[in-house]
């Protein structure tokens, strides 16, 4: 118990780096078509990346479409995606940059790569592991934007832990979600869909078996799995939550 209370705790911790991952703009334009490629929307990576952010609570535009009037007398309101290929003979390497209307860097992602020798498979399984970067991208009204390589700012922050506390918290449980959750493979652990399908949640890998620091876009806890049961555990009003899920690796 001492261990998941732990790792709870350290969840916690990752709630503070990832403040620096909300932003204030509204809007995000993506162009129709990227530098390095030859085609409009080639192998579905524009559609692929508007689709991303607009889960993640912006309002996206392809730079081809017809933008509301706010951002059109005002392009500074809006975010601008850029996406930047590496060559390399083996792996396809891309990064994903969101710029302001000046041209500066605002977030940056890791470098998503693939060594699939199909070129619609390698380009769009390198663009979701640089999607990995912006798992706890959130668009925030009134947060200040900060420049920052997202795929470092988790990497270089050190984090302290509280001790736990002696005194075992008060657990509350809520009834089994009803809705199958899919879990699918990411560089550091899994990410669930629903149906739709659309991403719910993130499972990052710990050293304990069956169990994973998670985040479902409002709330840092782990995911663990008890008597062949997989349970979502955070703390909320300094109660121990334990939510019952359905989920199919």
């Amino acid at each position: 118990m001492k261990r998941y209370l732990f790792i709870i705790l350290l969840a916690i911790s990752f709630s503070v780096n990832a403040q620096s991952n909300t932003v204030n703009y509204k809007y995000i334009i993506v162009p129709e078509k990227f530098n390095f490629l030859k085609q409009v929307n080639q192998y579905g990576l524009n559609s692929l990346t508007k689709a991303f952010f607009e889960e993640k609570g912006f309002t996206v535009y392809f730079d081809n479409a017809e933008i509301p009037e706010e951002i059109a007398t005002d392009r500074c309101k809006a975010l601008v995606v850029e996406l930047q290929e590496k060559n390399s003979m083996f792996v396809t390497n891309l990064t994903l940059l969101l710029k302001d209307c000046k041209g500066a860097v605002v977030i940056k992602s890791k470098e998503g790569k693939s060594r699939e020798k199909e070129y619609e498979t390698s380009y769009n399984s390198a663009l979701k592991d640089a999607f990995t970067s912006f798992n706890d991208l959130k668009y925030v009204a009134g947060s200040l934007p900060v420049a920052t390589s997202v795929a470092q700012a988790n990497s270089n922050t050190e984090t302290k832990t509280a001790p736990v506390p002696v005194e075992q918290p008060m657990t509350a449980k809520t009834d089994q979600q009803g809705a199958m959750l899919y879990a699918q493979p990411i560089s550091n652990g899994y990410q669930l869909i629903d149906a739709t399908p659309k991403i719910v949640m993130t499972l990052l890998k710990t050293s304990v078996e069956d169990c994973y620091i998670s985040n479902n876009g409002n709330t840092n806890g782990i995911i663990l799995k008890k008597n062949g049961s997989w349970f979502f555990e955070y703390y909320k009003n300094n109660a121990l939550i334990s939510e019952k899920l359905s989920i199919k690796f």
